[in-house]
């Protein structure tokens, strides 16, 4: 058996910035909605805020199922 250690680093490599870049994306929408309830308790609407929550959460969820459909093909 002999194991292709630069195609083993690629995986590697990938899988460690798409997690990176999903707890990213992830930290911003927890952002969003933490300045979201900061404004709301200053009385200040933050609409953009909520929006680019929900938009990163949503990423997030679309990341997630294209790897599980990777997985799955």
């Amino acid at each position: 058996m002999k194991i292709d250690w630069a195609a083993l680093g690629s995986v590697f490599g990938v899988s460690l910035v798409v997690t990176v870049a999903l707890v990213a994306l992830f930290t911003l929408g927890i952002v969003g909605l933490s300045r979201h309830e900061r404004a709301a308790a200053q009385g200040r609407s933050a609409a953009l805020a909520v929006t680019g929550a929900y938009a990163c959460f949503a990423a997030c969820t679309a990341a997630v199922a294209y790897g599980i459909y990777l997985i799955m093909a």
